[in-house]
């Protein structure tokens, strides 16, 4: 039976991902296959997921027992209780989701799939693969690889930012305008570009995670420290959130906190004086973290009144609290906004490819069905095969050769006949779900039973 084990940034907080991550993950498959009633196992780890599929030798209400008693014996203190369980075609369609990008924090990226099929190799390099988590790995490839083609999942993650930026191009000059970034993960990065693009020059990031002075260091922008993010927020033209936080990271008591500080000038290099900022004082940027080069002839914000800003919320759930809206000069542009001027297609797309993941996981738990009832046919083929053996063992006692071969002929023909109809009727059943009907029955007509 299929188990999946799983966690995520959707299911688990960052204590618990932290501590599954820091397992060896090279090792783990070897583990978890260690145990007596585990058949193979693969494991899936990135920043924000931990998996492990498993093939469990076990009838539905034992597996997934087994199946978190594996994982306490190989995860030991990373918080294997954390690991949710999944079942064979829950478990299936959520593999197909996962490697299609459905279930990740941006929506469609495509570096997951690559994740997983590294996963597989790695467990078919432990020697912990079985032939169900083989086709299953399998058909996550190739269902990740439809809907790639067929919805353009990926592209319309992207385009929400563009267009994003594209309604927010309307209201503001990025060249000229201070942008706090809030986030760290691909989106971000995505979101980085875009912003670019349109001229973006002043350009700084925020990690509420503390991930930000890496992000900053690779993508050569400016970086800031927590103690600093409301005055960063507040001194922004133009904040754009998209973390993978579970809560609001922005909100009215932070950029209220931000204009206070910038009310009294209370920041690194001021002269904590508006009598003698130097920018209102026209002298020049240096001692006013809000304005550089041409900005300086605006003159200070707080002595002569802040140009209004926008609030771009990309985050799923939302980053930012919505009594942000309530604060003075203050406009939130979110994806309940943007979306309504998406194209149909964007809109359409996580949808048409949740539906393409159910069919492939329903093909996947028929042909596993299938599967497992081959060898019942096959037994009730060679019941039928041995049956016409000795018969036509008989016929040539007697008779001629001729009539011998037309006996044989004809014993075929009927033998092809009668299994026909249990055959499809016995693959119906599968896909029903109800292959032991069909091994019961064999065994009450023919006796046929050690085919489980």
């Amino acid at each position: 039976m299929l188990i999946c084990l799983t966690a995520s940034h959707k299911n688990a907080d960052f204590t618990a991902l932290e501590a599954l991550s820091t397992a060896d993950a090279s090792q783990l498959p070897s583990s978890f296959a260690a145990h007596p009633a585990v058949d193979g196992a693969v494991v899936v780890s990135t920043c924000n997921r931990f998996e492990v599929y498993l093939d469990v030798d076990a009838e539905a209400d034992a597996a997934a027992a087994i199946a978190q008693a594996a994982a306490a014996d190989a995860l030991g203190l990373h918080q294997p209780e954390t690991l949710a369980p999944l079942a064979d075609v829950e478990a299936a369609e959520h593999l197909f989701a996962v490697a299609a990008g459905l279930e990740s924090v941006v929506v469609g990226e495509g570096e997951i799939a690559g994740q997983v099929r590294r996963a597989l190799q790695s467990a078919q390099a432990a020697g912990t693969t079985s032939p169900h988590l083989e086709r299953l790995f399998q058909r996550a490839s190739e269902t990740q690889r439809g809907i790639k083609n067929r919805t353009g999942l990926g592209e319309a993650g992207r385009s929400i930012v563009r267009l994003a930026l594209d309604l927010a191009s309307a209201r503001v000059d990025f060249a000229d305008a201070r942008v706090l970034l809030v986030g760290t993960g691909r989106f971000a990065g995505v979101s980085l570009a875009e912003l670019r693009r349109r001229g973006a020059k002043h350009i700084e990031v925020w990690s509420p995670s503390d991930r930000g002075e890496g992000f900053a260091r690779s993508h050569a922008i400016g970086y800031v420290d927590a103690r600093d993010a409301a005055l960063a927020a507040a001194s922004a033209d133009v904040i754009v959130t998209c973390t993978s936080a579970d809560h609001h990271v922005v909100d009215a008591a932070l950029l209220h906190a931000g204009r206070a500080r910038l009310a009294t000038h209370d920041f690194p290099g001021s002269a904590h004086d508006p009598a003698t900022c130097p920018v209102a004082l026209g002298e020049g940027p240096a001692g006013c973290p809000m304005h550089s080069g041409d900005d300086a002839k605006a003159g200070c914000p707080v002595q002569h009144g802040r140009r209004a800003q926008l609030v771009i919320d990309m985050g799923m759930p939302r980053n930012v609290d919505p009594d942000v809206a309530t604060v003075h000069g203050v406009e939130v542009l979110d994806l309940e906004t943007i979306r309504l001027h998406a194209p149909l297609e964007h809109l359409t797309a996580a949808a048409d490819a949740r539906d393409l993941v159910r069919k492939a996981a329903r093909r996947f738990e028929r042909g596993t069905e299938e599967r497992r009832i081959g060898p019942a046919i096959a037994a009730l083929r060679q019941h039928v095969e041995d049956a016409m053996e000795a018969e036509l063992a008989r016929i040539a006692k007697r008779g001629s050769e001729e009539e011998r071969r037309a006996a044989e002929q004809a014993l075929r023909h009927f033998a092809g006949v009668l299994l026909h109809k249990p055959t499809v009727r016995a693959r119906e059943l599968a896909a029903e779900g109800r292959h032991d009907d069909f091994l019961s029955a064999i065994d009450a007509l023919y006796g046929i039973d050690d085919v489980a």
